[in-house]
């Protein structure tokens, strides 16, 4: 593998280009293993509906097979992320593809019975959120300063393609044969491991045996750092917000299409082109404004688009037809698309090392909890009222909630200096070696620093 500098802090700032984030060879290992792997889990979503349905006959069960691969980051999201701080992330990745490799093989065997295939669906996304908070831990190690925030646009545009390749591609094999999808999706798994295994240095563990607590202790922690200190807390508020605003065109596609059709689309036409519309929107905005915007102004431009993203909904009160109810969609996934890189970004610098695979399981959790709430609530709205009127009060709402969010957002000087310290502790974690301490948080501040006279005092408080 050629040799990299992505543990290098740069030697300036400036606006990243594509060659820059994909000459890192880790990267590129990485970013291909995350989106067969995407592909493939979106390829057995829609497979694995299929083959319960039938196999049982019954919606309910299919509806089910599908959930259940939301249900590990419902219940024990943070818990599970919490494991990948203890170990090397290279391994947690590579073990958990293996896993879902052999399990989703044998989801794929034609005699398994239905609900067999359920427990072992449910069973191999529990290696997701240890999986993703690996990754996610691990990216700012392979890219930093803006090389990071388009490394971010990148992946979570691919994100949001591969659900669309994903869904199209699972759906047309499984009209066929949805085992033979199973197994392509068992094979991207194989593949993604492979990539991680020989593509990925094999760094150490960002806490050692010596600092660990309580695996509950530790997920505790990692609310507490999300939630208790000022810029991490400003970021996940806006994150949430956003989210869940804009997933409920998609969530409630299926009965808004159905009630507004006219001439121009049929309902199964006018559903595909609501729910395509705010993944197209997130890549767009991803990939602009990551690409073509400096990268302090971007910063700037996430309260604007915090605020834009519901706004774009809010004309859906008028009962527009659906070609236009996409077009809203797509602004909203737009500004989605801008705000959420940049706010990620700015979030991993903000947070130490040893803090980063528990912050990811806090936030990745919360982001399916708010989403799949939003929907459930708004479904639960349409029954009594219109669905436009539900969407665009809904959103009105939302602006009025971002708008709150923006006018609390923290001082400039204090972002900085959330960053600067988290920076700081960094390199001296780096200059301890092998077997560093997890950072401290200040109280009053909340700004996160790394205090080596508390070195002993706090080592078994925090993990």
């Amino acid at each position: 593998m050629e040799a990299t500098v992505s543990d290098e802090r740069p030697a300036q700032e400036g606006s990243a280009t594509f060659r820059d984030v994909f000459s890192q060879s880790e990267f590129r290992a990485l970013f291909t293993a995350s989106t067969l792997s995407w592909v493939g889990d979106y390829l057995a979503k829609a497979a694995v509906t299929v083959l319960v349905y039938r196999e049982t006959d019954s919606v309910a069960l299919s509806a089910a097979a599908f959930a259940a691969s939301y249900l590990p980051w419902l219940i024990g999201g943070p818990l599970l992320s919490a494991l990948a701080e203890r170990h090397r992330y290279r391994q947690v990745m590579v073990i958990c593809d293996v896993i879902r490799m052999a399990l989703m093989a044998l989801v794929a065997v034609p005699v398994m019975p239905p609900w067999a295939i359920l427990a072992l669906i449910f069973a191999a996304t529990l290696a997701n959120p240890p999986s993703q908070a690996a990754r996610s831990a691990l990216t700012p190690h392979i890219l930093t300063g803006d090389r990071l925030v388009l490394g971010l646009s990148v992946t979570a545009s691919t994100a949001q393609a591969a659900q669309v390749v994903g869904y199209l591609l699972g759906a047309a094999i499984a009209a066929i044969d949805p085992n033979v999808a199973l197994l392509i999706n068992a094979a991207t798994f194989g593949l993604s491991a492979a990539l991680c295994r020989f593509g990925l240095r094999d760094r150490p563990p960002a806490m050692t045996a010596a600092h660990r607590s309580h695996l509950l202790r530790e997920t505790g922690e990692g609310f507490r750092i999300v939630f208790g200190q000022q810029v991490l807390r400003a970021i996940a508020v806006v994150v949430f917000s956003a989210v869940v605003f804009s997933i409920v065109p998609e969530g409630l596609a299926a009965p808004w299409a159905a009630d507004r059709t006219d001439g121009a689309m049929d309902a199964g036409t006018a559903q595909a082109v609501i729910m395509a519309a705010n993944p197209v929107g997130y890549i767009l905005g991803g990939l602009l404004i990551s690409r073509l915007v400096a990268p302090g102004r971007r910063v700037a431009l996430i309260r604007p688009l915090a605020v834009l993203a519901p706004a774009a909904l809010v004309p859906a009160l008028l009962d527009p037809p659906p070609l236009l109810v996409a077009l809203l969609a797509a602004g909203c996934g737009f500004a989605v698309g801008g705000l959420l890189p940049v706010a990620n970004g700015l979030f991993v610098r903000a947070l130490p090392d040893g803090y980063r695979a528990r912050a990811f399981g806090v936030m990745a959790s919360g982001t399916q909890i708010t989403q799949g709430g939003a929907v459930l609530v708004t479904g639960a709205l349409a029954e009594r009222f219109s669905i436009p009127t539900v969407v665009g009060v809904w959103s009105a709402a939302g602006v009025g909630l971002m708008l709150l969010a923006v006018l609390t957002w923290p001082r400039p000087e204090t972002v900085a200096a959330t960053v600067a310290a988290a920076e700081a502790d960094s390199v001296a974690r780096d200059a301890a070696g092998p077997d560093p301490h997890t950072p401290a948080m200040t109280g009053a501040s909340g700004v996160i620093g790394n205090r080596s006279g508390e070195r002993g005092r706090r080592r078994h408080a925090v993990g």
